[in-house]
């Protein structure tokens, strides 16, 4: 934790419990004099001692009950510190709205006195070490609060480092946190929650089985998703690439992921799918995309080994007295695409895109989804009820909480019992006041895409708030609002889908190399899905365009002609070797066309080559010289099979000196009989010593 100034410290701190975690951090200065704010202290001497509190059930009590105030001190710091004294206040006079509330847990502002509901004396803590401790608050003590929602604060005093330096009384920093008591109403709305079910995988596209035996493993994230949903109503909103990924394995998929998936099937939760990937249908309305983005097919994900062989079909012949001869199907039976990314009881035609959503874009849902499509909106993007049934120009949506859902959804992704009571007591106030209006319209809750949600954390925070036996059938059967939108388009994700699809038809192109060119284009169109997925922040979502463009350009540049140094061409007919290189996972079928910038050497072309995954092969191209000697440039051009220019034009200068080859067949030709002959001479030069060595009368004759 960063140190904070004595002039800012106390908002520092309370813009903490703006972000929902109901949590003063102060930073304890060693011998600093007594202040009412946070002292700035050295890295070296800094200690962190964080204070939650909270009441009631959830944040909540029955009008005239008792209830208990729980109070956790956590050391954060690097030095012990010493026990202190906490006592707890609460405000007489209810919050009057979410201003008001959004007021009090900001900047500790609320109308009223405070009256002390208890006291405690906390312990003493080592570094790392935290501490509970509860404070019995009696019926009478609250016996005069109405409905509502009440601030609650607590304040804890005499609080040091326990070091001889820091003995001094002076040094204590006085912590404060703020939090809310909600006296519920004798009745109220009935609540649902939609709990989204993502996975993202390391390359953008489907999870791979590595991924997929960690996620299901039993302390998996998606093991921890279905365990935080069971026994719960939450509405489940499920990516279907995950199903797919896991089907498509086939029979390679392990027992912990096959049995994740019938879990998943078996539970009693209401469900709908989400787009493939999470993809947003907002940004590709806004783009103006015809229709919703799918992946063009899954087939390239399957391997055939991993699937059953199609059984034998007996032939029709309906007057055959005898069996009819099977008729055997080549080839495993493979699923198609509908059969992989099915959502086992799904209710159709829901969906849930990012806000920013126009008037104009829920008529584009109708003509994608049909009529009777749905759309899942937040109140931020709203105006009017917040009930979760309402219509928009005709339009069914369903508008979740917008202040609730965020503290809750934060509540889901907080591991620390503490601080996530704080957060659910907050969302319990947000509930408190969305419910008021009518206790008729139920409310919905969207929690935000998070993938790495403990057990613990998500069972606790959907059991606090939602209604058992209350779901998405709830919701859709209730009288519906009307609403107003007031958010505004999101260009710039428009904007960067088009341009990732843009990509699209050059890289078909590039992809005609490929005996399946949808070995690189599904993957293609995967990722991009999951770059305008719903989930991703805004540096996210630029981290993920700018991955998807870079890869693209790199795809492109993957096969190619590597630049070549000049050849010398020494006779007047060869084969010269030019390179190709291929960088892809894939063989490619590549044609190399020269041609010669001077008509004088003739060249065979084009040459067709398959060039294998990962490698660089030579293609050798015939070429003739008509002229002894010259200088000329070779323009060397890859295309695909079907004429699609592959890369960027080469050219290799080629230096022509065939009279060599002449020159070298005379000289070569005159050594050879030059040695004949010096040969022949010798040969008879010994034959005649010989001779006269045998018979010297002979020789004498002969002189």
């Amino acid at each position: 934790m960063t140190a904070s100034t004595p002039e800012n410290g106390l908002r520092a701190r309370l813009h903490r419990l703006a972000r929902g975690s109901v949590v003063l951090a102060a930073v304890l200065a060693v011998c600093a004099p007594a202040s009412g704010t946070a002292v700035a202290a050295t890295a070296s001497d800094e200690a962190t001692v964080e204070l939650y509190v909270s009441a009631g059930t959830r944040g909540t009590v029955a009008p005239g009950s008792a209830t208990t105030t729980t109070l956790t001190v956590r050391n954060d710091g690097e030095s012990r510190i010493t026990s202190g004294r906490v006592t707890v206040d609460l405000g007489r006079t209810p919050l009057g709205d979410e201003a008001a509330l959004t007021a009090w847990l900001d900047d500790a502002d609320a109308p009223g006195p405070f009256d002390e509901i208890g006291s405690d004396t906390t312990t003493a803590l080592d570094p790392d070490a935290s501490s509970t401790s509860s404070i019995p608050v009696p019926a009478a003590s609250l016996a005069d609060l109405t409905p509502g929602v009440y601030p609650l604060r607590a304040t804890l005093d005499g609080v040091t480092e326990d070091t001889a330096e820091s003995a001094d009384e002076d040094a204590a920093e006085q912590i404060v946190s703020t939090s809310v008591l909600v006296v519920s109403e004798s009745t109220s709305a009935s609540i649902a929650v939609f709990v989204p079910i993502t996975a993202t995988p390391a390359d953008g596209a489907l999870l791979t089985l590595e991924e997929l035996t960690t996620l299901t493993a039993a302390d998996g994230a998606l093991t921890a998703v279905l365990e935080g949903v069971s026994g719960t109503s939450a509405v489940l909103a499920i990516d279907p690439a995950i199903p797919a990924a896991i089907r498509a394995l086939g029979s390679a998929a392990p027992e912990s992921v096959s049995e994740w998936l019938s879990r998943l099937d078996a539970l009693p939760n209401e469900r709908f799918a989400l787009q493939f990937g999470d993809a947003d249908v907002t940004a590709q309305s806004q783009a103006g995309l015809s229709a919703p983005l799918q992946p063009t097919t899954l087939a390239p994900f399957l391997d055939p080994a991993r699937f059953t062989t199609a059984p034998e079909t007996p032939a029709p012949d309906e007057t055959a007295t005898t069996a009819p001869t099977p008729i055997r199907t080549d080839g495993p039976s493979l699923p198609d695409d509908a059969t992989l990314m099915a959502v086992e009881g799904a209710t159709d035609g829901v969906i849930w895109p990012r806000s920013g959503i126009l008037d104009t874009d829920l008529e584009t849902f109708a003509t994608y989804f049909g009529a009777d499509a749905v759309t899942v909106l937040s109140s931020a993007s709203t105006s009017g009820s917040v009930g979760g049934h309402s219509t928009i120009d005709g339009h069914d949506v369903l508008v979740t909480d917008a202040a609730a859902s965020s503290a809750l959804s934060r509540a889901a992704s907080e591991n620390d019992p503490a601080a996530r009571q704080a957060l659910i007591s907050e969302a319990s106030a947000h509930l408190s006041f969305s419910g008021r209006a009518s206790t008729d319209a139920p409310v919905l809750i969207g929690l935000s895409r998070d993938e790495t949600r403990s057990t613990d954390a998500l069972r606790e925070t959907v059991s606090a708030v939602d209604t058992l036996g209350f779901g998405l059938s709830g919701i859709l059967a209730a009288q519906a609002a009307v609403t107003t939108l007031t958010s505004e388009a999101d260009t710039e994700r428009a904007a960067d889908l088009r341009s990732m699809l843009s990509a699209e038809p050059v890289l078909a192109d590039f992809a005609t190399m490929l005996d399946d060119p949808q070995v690189l284009l599904s993957p293609k169109r995967i990722q991009i899905m999951r770059a305008s997925g719903v989930g991703l922040g805004d540096s996210a979502h630029d981290d993920a365009v700018e991955a998807v463009e870079d890869a693209t350009t790199s795809t492109l540049q993957a096969v190619d002609i590597p630049p070549a140094s000049t050849i010398q061409l020494l006779s007047a007919n060869a084969d010269l070797p030019f390179a190709v290189r291929n960088d892809l996972p894939w063989p490619v079928n590549v044609r190399v066309s020269v041609s010669p910038s001077d008509p004088r050497l003739e060249v065979d072309s084009p040459q067709d080559a398959v060039v294998q995954a990962g490698t660089t092969s030579r293609i050798k191209v015939p070429v003739s010289a008509r002229v002894g000697s010259g200088e000329l440039n070779l323009r060397l051009q890859l295309s695909s099979p079907t004429g699609v220019t592959i890369g960027q034009v080469e050219t290799v200068r080629v230096s022509v000196r065939a009279e060599w080859e002449t020159i070298g067949l005379i000289v070569f030709g005159g050594l050879i009989v030059l040695l004949l002959g010096l040969g022949t001479i010798r040969t008879v030069v010994r034959r005649r010593r010989e001779r006269a060595a045998t018979d010297p009368a002979a020789d004498g004759h002969e002189a």
